[in-house]
């Protein structure tokens, strides 16, 4: 392993490790003895590893083709296989099973009992995890993980009759001749490697559980901050107040070169832009703030027990407070949109800058007019430095196109020719909308269908689109559209979603509810989208407003579990009290609050989207029922607000306009959902509930729900298009 350091491993073409315990020196051994043990002792004669088989009659041991390693008893029966007992590898034809678990250092990888693949650092912190499919049930026995030889991960389970695909590899299905296997590396990244048998190598990475490999917890220990150089991963110090605890291994982290007790009150704060740290929510000694930059650096400096602070800068208003006892773990990169604060004994000492800023063009401007001064009458060299400016930009550009994306963005990209064949050249349209049209398509590691969304074209460097994607991409939640992919190629952009088999909430109710209402399903629906909403709101990493939540937008799987789509378009937040610019504002006429209209109704904001969801809980259970409406004799804006409700609420007709063939039960619900919806369309935004309250309305007793106070609502008469954003005409309002 490391010159004089030897370990007992099983290797398949003599130089790929698969099974290894141990190290010694040049005289250690590996030893059966006659109690049936196999030990590996070193060279002083004390035991390294033991295989706990004594008395178990162990004889005899053997390799099969496959790599697994065996000790047998006389009757030629495995007692232990290197199998059942893996180390930090997994190959093909073995399979892990939950509760075993592949370590390396101090980071483990381990098939949970509900399906989900997770990394762990020192055994408790979480930095990883992919669930199993939501078209898959979590109700697993006694699930299993394997490594299939065209290169996919799969999760077998009594309950999966054909198991379910977990990953693929990027040489998926690519020839017989692949010896391919699974490996935690010592670095905390999990991956799937092929060797190509029939030219002896190389052993090559086919997969990545993080493509960011600053984002494994501790990877540059303790007050270390991970960056980039090139393509290759570094681990630095904060500042030159502190030192590597190793210079050989910048792994190991850092160390103060004053400890903070030692300052006498010249304490001060080390800025560092475009650095975040890995947060750890089960951390005791860290707590997170809802304040603004200035404040989340103020209070650490005065706190007497914070060691550093993070402004999350992404629009979520959280400040994060680490204080004594709390690992620090940090990255940085251009596109990493939080600053960092080290709190340190002064002066700061900074280390000489770690990525490129906009800065560094102040030499180069300096120098370009110094050029200019002394040389006006070359124009020859005006000529070259215009061309050597351009040509630095135009680097500078590509560099952020192709290098640090992947920095932000965990999903796959696909080059724009790869998703006009995944779409079979955009033949399958599933709808359009204001943002694009959207194509079926497959994935081309599998046979995994999509929705690939192509945008319209736009103009700029794709800074926001980025963004935005990077924020979509950090979203997991059973009620939110998963997203596999994107294409970013100039002006030629790309989403790519999971398929819904079951298309869009208006079709499903127009298709399965116009005779009957199945009340219980519309409670589960409309409880779920109130819990995707809610997670939008308060618990992704970036806190999303939806701006446009619809029925179109609200799609069904194939298990009729709603789930929001095309919130990755909508603005982030900008501070914590979630109020967006009127620029930002958009929506579909019909489903859009009073605040978008006009500012004097309150600013737009997270409760704007609560709206949204009122009107599409009452369109659903047909409390918005045009003929209705029509028949109330009411002016044009009841088509919009549905003022003739609460004279029903009033007159205790409200149940009418549900049929007679309701039970008891069935009309709590549709009461509950009615009053929800109601308390949702309120005109002044502070009188909303937020989608917690939402979700805890919902699931409570009816008789907790008060009637809501009836809104004073007056909209002018005017013609309005069915989206907002797709207008082009003049009007006496704009939303651009």
């Amino acid at each position: 392993s490391s010159p004089g350091s030897f370990l007992a491993a099983v290797s398949f073409a003599e130089n790929v490790p698969i099974w290894s315990v141990g190290s010694v020196d040049s005289r250690g051994s590996l030893r059966l003895f006659p109690s049936g043990s196999l030990r590996l002792i070193s060279g002083s004669n004390t035991t390294v590893w033991d295989s706990g088989t004594d008395r178990l009659g162990v004889v005899s041991a053997s390799i099969q083709d496959s790599g697994n390693f065996l000790l047998l008893n006389n009757r030629s029966i495995p007692v232990w296989s290197s199998f059942d007992h893996p180390t930090d590898t997994i190959v093909q034809s073995q399979n892990l099973t939950a509760g075993k678990v592949l370590r390396s250092g101090d980071y483990s990888f381990q098939l949970e009992r509900n399906g989900n693949l997770t990394l762990r650092y020192n055994n408790s912190i979480t930095y990883w995890n992919q669930e199993l499919p939501s078209s898959f049930s979590s109700n697993l026995s006694s699930p299993s993980l394997g490594l299939q030889t065209n290169g996919v991960l799969v999760i077998f389970d009594s309950t999966l009759p054909r198991g379910a695909e977990a990953v693929y590899s990027e040489d998926y299905g690519e020839g017989s001749n692949k010896f391919r296997f699974l490996k935690l590396g010592d670095d905390g990244n999990l991956r799937i490697y092929s060797y190509d048998t029939r030219n002896n190598g190389p052993v090559a990475v086919q997969w990545s559980a993080l493509p960011n490999q600053c984002l494994v917890y501790g990877y540059c220990g303790n007050f270390g901050i991970c960056s980039y150089k090139g393509t290759n991963p570094i681990c630095l110090c904060p500042s030159l107040n502190f030192d590597p605890v190793d210079a050989n291994d910048r792994r190991k982290g850092c160390k103060r070169k004053v400890e903070l007790s030692d300052c006498f009150g010249n304490t001060t704060m080390l800025d560092l832009d475009h650095t975040s740290l890995i947060k750890n929510l089960d951390d005791p000694n860290s707590e997170v703030f809802f304040v603004g930059s200035s404040s989340c650096r103020s209070n650490c400096l005065v706190g007497s027990s914070c060691l550093a602070s993070v402004s999350m800068s992404d629009g979520s208003g959280n400040c994060l407070l680490k204080g004594p006892g709390s690992f620090f773990t940090g990255y940085q990169g251009s596109l990493v949109s939080s600053t960092t604060y080290v709190k340190v004994c002064g002066p700061v000492l900074l280390n000489a800058p770690l990525i490129e800023t906009e800065g560094n063009d102040s030499n180069s401007m300096w120098k370009l007019k110094l050029i200019l001064g002394v040389s006006a009458a070359s124009i020859v060299i005006i000529i070259i430095m215009v061309v050597v400016i351009v040509r630095a930009k135009n680097a500078r550009k590509n560099y952020w196109n192709d290098e640090n994306i992947e920095e932000v963005v965990m999903l796959k990209r696909y080059s724009y020719a790869r998703v006009k064949k995944m779409t079979n050249s955009f033949a399958h349209v599933l709808g359009k909308g204001g943002f694009g049209t959207v194509y079926k398509g497959k994935l081309p590691e599998g046979n995994q269908d999509v929705a690939v969304k192509i945008l319209k074209e736009s103009k700029g460097n794709g800074e926001e689109f980025i963004n935005e994607v990077a924020s979509m991409s950090r979203t997991s939640h059973v009620n939110i559209v998963s997203l596999v992919g994107f294409c970013y190629e100039g002006n030629k952009r790309a989403i790519i979603y999971e398929f819904m088999p079951n298309g869009s909430l208006d079709r499903f109710i127009s298709e399965n509810m116009s005779t009957k209402m199945d009340w219980e399903k519309l409670y589960d629906i409309a409880l779920g989208v109130s819990r995707g909403l809610e997670y939008l709101h308060n618990r992704c990493v970036s806190r999303i407003v939806h701006f446009d939540i619809k029925p179109q937008n609200i799609l069904m799987d194939k298990d009729l579990c709603p789930k929001i789509s095309d919130f990755g378009l909508a603005k982030l937040c900008k501070n914590k009290e979630s109020i967006m610019s009127m620029l930002d504002a958009r929506g579909t006429f019909g489903y859009i609050a009073p605040e978008v209209f006009s500012k004097n109704f309150g600013a737009v904001s997270h409760k704007s989207d609560v709206y949204s969801y009122g009107m599409v809980v009452l369109e659903m259970i047909g409390a918005r029922n045009t003929e209705k409406v029509e028949n109330s004799g009411s002016n044009n804006s009841s088509v919009y607000f549905p003022d003739w409700i609460y004279k029903d609420f009033e007159r205790g007709e409200i149940m009418r306009i549900f049929g007679d063939q309701i039970t008891d039960e069935e009309e709590k619900i549709a009461k509950k959902l009615v009053l929800v919806g109601l308390w949702c369309i309120q005109t002044n935004p502070y009188h909303r509930p937020a989608m917690v309250k939402v979700i805890e309305m919902i699931e409570g007793s009816i008789e907790a729900i008060q009637v809501p106070p009836k809104p004073l609502w007056c909209l002018p008469t005017f013609r309005v298009p069915e989206s907002v954003e797709d207008n082009n005409e003049t009007s006496n309002f704009k939303l651009l």
